[in-house]
């Protein structure tokens, strides 16, 4: 498992954990699930399968995680920080690791620039695969 697998299952597990907004939405429209007794299956198998469906909302996961580990830590800017509110190892070997499975080709050893790549090429990649991210963090 790849270190971008260990942050999205960090990620999506916690959202798996909480209850989602979302889930309003699909009570408030009762006719969308056929079949309420399988749903529970269903919904769970769908929700990796169709992630736009059921969108990780990533800010609120990442707020929340931020709190839970109770450090001053800035997700939003440092991939650093990002890395240690999912309670996950950020030392440079890590990060040389993560950025070499986002496709980073700069420099390794100038960390300052490989983490700015790193935070937004990952921000990048968990809202391609179904995470609702900031429109902010994306430019």
């Amino acid at each position: 498992m790849g270190i971008f697998d260990k942050i999205k299952g960090a990620i999506w597990g916690e959202a798996k954990a909480a209850p989602a907004p979302t889930t309003t939405a699909a009570t408030a429209n009762p006719t969308s699930a056929p079949t309420p007794a399988p749903s529970a299956t269903t919904a769970a198998t769908s929700s990796a399968a169709s992630a736009p469906s059921a969108a990780v909302d990533i800010a609120a996961i990442l707020d929340a995680a931020v709190k839970k580990n109770g450090q001053k830590l800035d997700w939003k800017h440092s991939i650093v920080d990002l890395m240690k509110a999912l309670g996950m190892d950020a030392s440079l070997s890590e990060r040389k690791e993560l950025a070499q499975e986002l496709g980073y080709t700069g420099d390794a050893g100038d960390s300052a620039k490989m983490n700015t790549f790193l935070h937004k090429a990952l921000l990048q990649k968990l809202a391609d695969n179904g995470g609702k991210v900031p429109a902010d963090l994306l430019d």
